[in-house]
């Protein structure tokens, strides 16, 4: 690669950091952010200050000791006392202000990526484009990986590495000076010529850590790519044992057991292949980090012993030599040392960025995307309504329906024909759409699969308002009402209702948080279509009664005829031979019954 396109990437990575991170301290909660980054800034100085007085401290000790003086000695080791009781002391508030630093950023970052990912149906509309599409150009997979595992590394990696690189820096000036005064001058004789180099030891310790970064960089920099690799095989692999566990009835009753275990097994092949390679390039790295590690130990005794042994220097100016070259050969590998936490920090920006890119094009597209939806008095119409699939495929095309207070509509077509899409257009949330909807205010949605949280009976009746706002003779009503007696004593009771109901119990819980909620106008979505003829008929009987007594209107998509006795108009959905759009929709007389 040109150095002018890596010099490119590296600014296109450093803006791509500074995005991420700005916001947060100029947040809300940019003072308190600020108050400890600079809290930790300091204590970073006072903590290389402190190595500086260690530095002069070596000096005099081994001096003493060189010199069998005791009074000295024993003067030393209460300054040592003194200096060591300092470094703790910083040592423990810079890891506590650097933990709350990252758990205040983590928490900020993490609701702020919460309410974008659930405004405006980004998380509903981000999973129809990914799985529309299929191509490099769709919206970033498991989301939820994202913002629960990424932000937490993408803020723990960021404060302990710029931090660390800052206090690589300071000790760096901090040290450099000291090192270019004790090292002295390295003469040398050349053609009749004398030359000296001074602060040998700097330059030395910059030959030296140079052609380590060079090497580092060469021999880890695959691990960034399996890295970016090995949290999305993760993330692949958790959320397919997480869809066993949320659809494990219905797999039990296929016998699916052996195919999801294949399936698994082949999601975690992937993730530990990826993963012994990057073991692999792991361990090149430690190799190599390993040997220059143990180098540098002995690197400066062995170019200060001749001037020891010739009795230039004493011991405790060795040591100072040996402490000084150790701290600047440190900050200058700093990046030999993190080269792991670095590869692992950009796969994890890079991750965030593709994300935060889908959800400012999704909120860029909001207004551009779908049809234009508005709240009416009481009426539902629809004005040149176009629909159509997320690859594009046209669905439905002019749709200019009405439907008033009172009347019962019953909507039915093949599979796939674009009834559920057309229901929610009306809601508002389709975004392959255009035209205009006028939707009435007062309406509930009944979807064929219905969605109930984890925990009390009563919240997930009540969902998504807060089971506070009804009295418990409301809600036991309301399950009595959509043929759920048997649920009526069981308010407190906290199960997975999801997985503990049955298809057809979770139908008529639908349908009593409806009943409880008593809207004007329903719209139903297959909402009977797992309870048999009795139930069904009890069910339906209770909302169009519902409608009745509140003036507003119902409108139903199911398949069973026994369903149109419930209506009293009725809409087919037809393929549309010749026709831009794959259907279209007319007026059918309701079936006899």
């Amino acid at each position: 690669m040109p150095q002018q396109e890596r010099l490119a990437l590296a600014r296109q990575q450093a803006r791509r950091i500074w995005r991420l991170s700005l916001p947060y301290f100029q947040s809300e909660e940019k003072w308190r952010a600020r108050g400890l980054l600079a809290g930790i800034v300091v204590l970073n100085l006072v903590g290389v200050w402190l190595l500086v007085q260690f530095n002069n401290w070596y000096g005099v000790f081994y001096d003493a000791l060189q010199n069998k003086d005791q009074a000295v000695f024993w003067q030393q080791l209460g300054h040592f006392t003194l200096i060591a009781f300092g470094l703790i002391v910083a040592a423990v508030y810079r890891f506590y202000l650097t933990q709350l630093l990252e758990m205040r950023w983590r928490a900020w970052m993490t609701g702020s990526y919460l309410k974008r990912w659930t405004a405006n149906h980004a998380f509903y509309r981000m999973e129809l484009a990914r799985y529309g599409q299929g191509d490099s150009s769709a919206p970033p997979d498991n989301p939820d990986q994202r913002i629960q595992e990424d932000l937490n590394l993408f803020t723990t990696y960021t404060v302990s590495l710029t931090m660390g690189a800052f206090k690589a820096l300071v000790t760096l000036v901090s040290f450099v000076g000291i090192l270019w005064g004790l090292s002295g001058a390295f003469a040398f004789e050349l053609g009749g010529h004398r030359f000296e180099i001074p602060g040998f030891m700097v330059w030395m310790a910059v030959l030296y850590c140079l052609a380590g970064s060079l090497i580092t960089h060469f021999i880890g920099r695959p691990q960034i790519g399996l890295n970016f690799r090995q949290q999305r095989l993760e993330a692949d692999f958790r959320h397919h044992m997480v869809r066993v566990r949320e659809y494990s009835e219905a797999i039990a009753l296929d016998r699916g057991e052996q195919v999801e275990r294949q399936q698994l097994d082949l999601r975690f092949a992937r993730v530990l292949a990826n993963y012994l390679q990057l073991l692999k390039a792991q361990k090149r790295l430690i190799w190599f980090g390993s040997f220059f590690g143990q180098a540098a130990v002995i690197f400066p005794f062995l170019v200060s012993a001749p001037r020891f042994f010739s009795g230039a220097i004493q011991l405790g100016e060795l040591m100072k030599i040996t402490a000084a070259f150790d701290e600047v050969q440190k900050s200058l590998s700093w990046f030999v040392d993190n080269y792991q936490e670095l590869a692992v920090w950009r796969a994890t920006t890079d991750r965030l960025t593709t994300f935060e890119d889908s959800l400012a094009a999704l909120a860029a597209d909001v207004a551009s995307q779908g049809a234009r939806h508005q709240l009416s008095d009481g009426v539902l119409a629809t004005h040149d309504l176009a629909l159509a699939l997320p690859d594009g495929t046209p669905l439905l095309a002019a749709l200019n329906l009405q439907v008033e207070p009172g009347e019962r509509v019953l909507l039915k077509g093949p599979s796939g024909s674009g009834k559920s899409t057309l229901l929610r257009a009306i809601a508002g949330i389709w975004p392959h759409a255009s035209g205009s909807v006028a939707q009435p205010a007062d309406a509930m949605f009944i979807p064929q699969r219905p969605y109930f949280p984890d925990g009390p009976l009563r919240d997930a009746l009540a969902y998504p308002k807060p089971a506070s706002d009804y009295r418990d003779e409301d809600l036991r009503t309301a399950l009595r009402d959509a043929q759920l007696p048997q649920l009526q004593d069981s308010l407190d009771r906290e199960d997975a209702w999801s997985q503990k109901l049955s298809g057809g119990e979770q139908q008529r819980l639908a349908v009593a948080r409806v009943l409880l909620k008593k809207p004007r106008w329903i719209f139903a979505d297959e909402a009977t279509s797992a309870l048999d003829a009795p139930a069904e008929q009890a069910v339906y009987a209770k909302l169009v009664g519902q409608v009745q007594a509140a003036g507003g209107a119902l409108l139903s998509i199911a398949h069973r005829p026994a369903v149109s006795a419930f209506h009293d108009r009725s809409w087919q959905l037809v393929p549309n031979d010749g026709g831009a759009a794959r259907f279209r929709l007319q007026q059918a007389p309701l079936p006899a019954h």
